[in-house]
């Protein structure tokens, strides 16, 4: 078998890999790609963030047409939801994401290889098909792992994607189930179990800790379960799951109290499993080439997102750091560029997190219990958008802005939004705190109004002084 050189080879091509693998272009390398779906986009714009997003925005549009638009003197009769018609919707949603990064691929004149990638050396990768079979021999100056992470398995609980689904199941459904029971009241499962209790499902949530969102601001959790109760959804906090029992009837789940207690049962039509991800490295050949992995097993990386291999590197979810889209895009860019020679850098401290339900929910930098457990004195200043003018108008007021910064100094240590519009308005945030910011800068730039960016001024203006409309 005749192999093909390249200057780089980007095994996996969701948003680490395809980005990375564009950006190299950029810079003047022969990039191929090896990617074993059939569509580029990895798991987030196949059956993850983007087809996740479709379903929450039409959810959302009508959960609207039938509560919330009479407020705004618009009567209608209780909608009829067509929900062959939103599937088809979320599926073209996919479809013209994952073409519009074919065409990217096109334009900079990415090979891509359908298949598994494996390293066999450095700068030696084999493309396997499904039969295990090498369809293709590659040879790189630079290999680069973007293999992103899988769903993390409940013991004693089989997926199988009909009656007990992982997030890409629940993507799937054929219809709006009874009853859903979510395990794990983390990211994905608060987005999708909002998704189904819009469209009429009973939702109720199961979670080990005795909270919701692990890792979100401690102020900005009370209020995100107050406002998802209201909306309907049920929580069971402190409580895992041990069994589930699949039949044609429903699903049977064994219930047990987290420090311990007597078991009880819960039946529900559908079981949705979303207790975490892990990184997807398995047969990759690490060990083989000596890779080092961490304790977390997740590949060991520098700075520069070099492994303990000269030549090969690896960046997103199967590396250390938030495992979100953005940030192995971010990841793969400064990857490649310090390849070429460049100084790419990520600021790791600094990656925006975002919750898509409603209100929205997102935060960049500490939390204060963060902040408590450095010693860090620190001062906070909150807005809430009852006090929002364009807020009042939009008739989104629930939630608020909370801004965090350094008690001497002043400097942005961790903004927290939660509200209509809050995963928009992070990145201001971000912008401000990348470049150091204080709450007093803030608070002295214009901000138009009316705007519910406003908010974030007045905030800010809280953190350093006194708000002005408060």
């Amino acid at each position: 078998m005749a192999e093909e050189t390249f200057d780089l080879v980007v095994i996996g091509a969701g948003p680490g890999g395809y980005v990375a693998a564009i950006r190299a272009a950029q810079l003047g390398m022969k990039v191929a790609m090896v990617e074993k779906r059939a569509t580029l986009g990895g798991t987030c714009l196949n059956v993850g963030c983007i087809p996740s997003k479709a379903l929450l925005q039409s959810s959302h549009l009508f959960e609207e047409a039938g509560h919330d638009l009479a407020q705004h003197g618009i009567v209608l009769a209780p909608p009829k939801l067509d929900f062959a018609q939103l599937m088809k919707r979320k599926n073209e949603v996919v479809e013209a994401t994952t073409k519009g990064v074919a065409f990217l691929f096109r334009k900079n004149k990415i090979a891509i290889f359908q298949g598994t990638g494996r390293i066999d050396a450095a700068g030696k990768v084999s493309v396997l098909g499904d039969d295990g079979a090498v369809k293709s021999a590659l040879a790189a100056g630079n290999i680069l792992i973007a293999t992103g992470s899988e769903v993390t398995p409940l013991p004693g609980v089989t997926i199988d994607e009909k009656r007990i689904v992982s997030s890409t199941g629940a993507l799937e459904l054929a219809e709006v189930p009874k009853h859903l029971v979510v395990v794990g009241a983390g990211i994905i499962g608060l987005e999708l179990g909002s998704v189904w209790r819009r469209l009429g499902a009973d939702v109720t949530v199961i979670e080990f800790l005795d909270r919701i969102s692990p890792g979100v601001d401690d102020e900005i959790t009370r209020h995100f379960q107050r406002a998802l109760a209201k909306q309907g959804l049920k929580f069971r906090l402190g409580a895992k799951v041990t069994r589930a029992e699949a039949s044609d009837a429903g699903v049977t789940l064994t219930v047990e109290p987290a420090k311990g207690g007597p078991a009880e049962t819960v039946r529900a039509d559908i079981v949705l499993v979303a207790i975490g991800r892990r990184p997807c490295v398995a047969g990759l050949g690490l060990d083989a080439v000596g890779v080092k992995m961490t304790e977390r097993g997740r590949i060991a990386v520098d700075a520069h997102f070099r492994t303990s291999v000269p030549g090969i590197h690896a960046i997103g979810d199967a590396i250390d750091g938030p495992m979100l889209a953005h940030k192995a895009s971010e990841d793969g860019i400064a990857c490649v560029e310090t390849i070429a020679g460049q100084k790419g850098h990520v600021n790791w401290d600094l990656v925006p997190s975002i919750i898509y339900t409603q209100p929205e929910v997102a935060w960049v930098g500490r939390t204060e219990e963060q902040l408590k457990t450095a010693g860090v004195a620190y001062k906070v200043g909150k807005y809430p958008f009852t006090a929002d003018p364009r807020s009042r108008a939009n008739g989104t007021t629930e939630g608020f802005v909370k801004v965090l910064a350094d008690k001497a100094s002043d400097k942005v240590l961790g903004v927290h939004i939660i509200g209509a519009e809050a995963g928009t308005m992070i990145a201001e945030a971000g912008i401000a705190m990348e470049f150091s910011a204080s709450a007093e800068d803030i608070g002295r730039v214009c901000h138009a109004h009316p705007t519910v960016n406003e908010a974030m001024k007045e905030a800010a203006l809280a953190a350093w002084d006194k708000p002005i409309h408060l």
